[in-house]
């Protein structure tokens, strides 16, 4: 349990009971899901796949690889956006597997269990992302995949990311990011390497003011996917 912040936990469990409404502060969420379930899907044909989602909030995610055809697990530590994911899977009848259990305590518990591991938007709210993705690695079969998305750290995802999208969009509670916790693709794809994964592509996701509407695209300079594979 070290690796947690016990701030970033209070910060969700009290947005938890918002995690489904489309409107709310989790709109931007829902707004990209389409994206990083293609971006996964196109990669790892997740139909039939056993996925482990880290860091899975109120399940956004989860229940759409589920509806994909994937077995999935979801795991988180803010308890009340783990029982709003619960609660959701049941009255959608989406069958997910929900656990409150470190990456690092569950990658101990099932090395190699994995056929995908997903962990979108989560490593800028930990103190040791290293930590984790070395724990997604390990849970992850050899040959399979690992998926991240976070932000990257410069003055335009600055301006965009924290000043833009939190101060003056109001697209998402202020505070919800802190800028030194961002990870250049540089920094995240040395950890993956690191922990044995293969970096195999990297997108970026942008997000036009005008039209409202995010697409993937070559830019990074802001929000990224990254998608890696264990060695086999």
């Amino acid at each position: 349990m070290s690796n947690v912040d016990e701030h970033e936990i209070d910060k969700f469990s009290q947005l938890a009971h918002k995690w489904w409404d489309k409107d709310s502060e989790f709109k931007p969420l829902h707004e990209i899901n389409p994206l990083r379930l293609d971006f996964i899907d196109r990669h790892a044909s997740i139909a039939g796949k056993k996925v482990l989602d880290v860091g899975c909030g109120g399940g956004i995610l989860a229940e759409s690889m589920a509806l994909r055809g994937a077995q999935v697990t979801g795991i988180d530590l803010a308890k009340k956006s783990l029982k709003v994911a619960q609660l959701h899977s049941l009255e959608s009848g989406v069958p997910i597997d929900y656990r409150c259990v470190p990456v690092e305590e569950l990658a101990a518990e099932m090395p190699a269990s994995f056929d995908v591991v997903t962990c979108m938007e989560m490593l800028e709210h930990v103190p040791d992302p290293e930590s984790v993705v070395r724990a997604c690695s390990t849970l992850v079969k050899p040959g399979g995949w690992v998926f991240f998305s976070t932000l990257n750290r410069n003055a335009k995802a600055y301006l965009l990311a924290v000043v833009g999208a939190e101060y003056v969009l109001n697209m998402l509670p202020r505070g919800t990011h802190e800028y030194a916790r961002f990870l250049k693709p540089s920094e995240l794809s040395r950890m993956a390497r690191h922990a044995g994964l293969g970096l195999q592509t990297l997108s970026g996701m942008g997000y036009n003011p005008v039209t409202r509407i995010y697409s993937l695209n070559d830019d990074t300079d802001v929000n990224y996917l990254m998608a890696t594979r264990r060695s086999a």
